[in-house]
């Protein structure tokens, strides 16, 4: 019998394995293509369709992306815009969810429900954009931070994760004479470094795909961030009659510049990803369990 789960086991484990393997494979296969895709000749993409290795590796679809000046400051609009908005967001973020995970908050349950209300129900593209022109955030920064600064789901995710902070801790701490916002800083927020590290990659994506937003509010495309400035590159390439380019130059393909986009639009988010995974998936996890 013993022998015969052991072999039972194996076999599972092995199916298991198997299985898992075939699924990450048929995840990360489309993103290779694109990524070999983008360093493709025109001629071999013509031919083959699906490319994982290129035969003949070529960066003309990079040399058209980055043939002007204004995608790096682009990159430096995006990555401002990033950081700040990452920061602010949790910072407001983290003094609502601190609010309304203490129990004994007058009309903690109204609070509770206007704001899951706004997950159900938005005021919609119109109204918003006419609260921001009212507000005079049109043509600034600030029109891509604040409209989107607090996130209802991120912060009932946020304050799930603080209502399992033992209150002991809190008791502790006001005998010692801490106040609230010491409370937070010096005990919460440092109990809660997985859930910020889940949250803060949250926010820093919803910044780092701005597109909409800057659509509607920013009339300088000086001030536009890499999302709008790579979709009117792809617009560009595929109006173009591959008889010039942005510096003269006959461009590449449409098809491989849009893989080209694709990978830089991407790689930001892929490199700091890895730093914090290790908190991702248990901040996440820790923040659903209770309400």
């Amino acid at each position: 019998m013993v022998e015969d789960r052991t072999i039972s086991g194996r076999i599972f484990s092995a199916v298991n394995f198997t299985l898992l393997a075939l699924i990450a494979l048929v995840t990360v296969l489309p993103f290779v293509h694109v990524v070999a895709g983008s360093f493709t000749t025109s001629a071999e993409l013509a031919a083959n369709k699906f490319v994982l290795i290129p035969k003949v590796w070529s960066f003309e679809a990079y040399k058209f992306i980055f043939s002007t000046n204004t995608i790096f400051r682009a990159l430096g609009v995006s990555i401002g815009v990033t950081l700040i908005g990452t920061l602010f967001s949790m910072f407001v973020t983290a003094l609502m969810a601190y609010g309304l995970s203490r129990r004994d908050l007058d009309g903690r349950r109204v609070f509770n429900f206007l704001v899951v209300f706004t997950m159900l129900f938005h005021g919609g593209m119109i109204p918003t954009f006419l609260v921001v022109k009212e507000l005079g955030l049109i043509d600034s920064y600030a029109a891509l931070i604040l409209p989107s600064a607090i996130s209802a789901f991120n912060m009932i995710i946020l304050k799930n994760f603080f209502q399992n902070i033992p209150e002991g801790l809190e008791e502790s701490a006001k005998i010692d004479g801490c106040n609230d916002f010491g409370i937070l800083f010096k005990i919460v927020l440092p109990l809660s470094l997985p859930a910020i590290a889940t949250i803060s990659l949250f926010y820093a994506v919803t910044y780092w795909n701005t597109y909409m937003s800057a659509i509607l509010y920013l009339d300088n495309s000086a001030k536009w961030p890499i999302q709008v400035l790579l979709r009117q590159i792809v617009v560009l390439a595929s109006g173009m009659d591959h008889s010039a380019a942005l510096d003269g130059t006959v461009p590449p393909p449409d098809q491989t510049i849009k893989m080209a986009v694709i990978v830089v639009a991407t790689l930001p988010i892929l490199m700091v990803y890895p730093f914090l995974q290790k908190h991702f998936a248990k901040g996440a996890m820790l923040g659903s369990m209770k309400g």
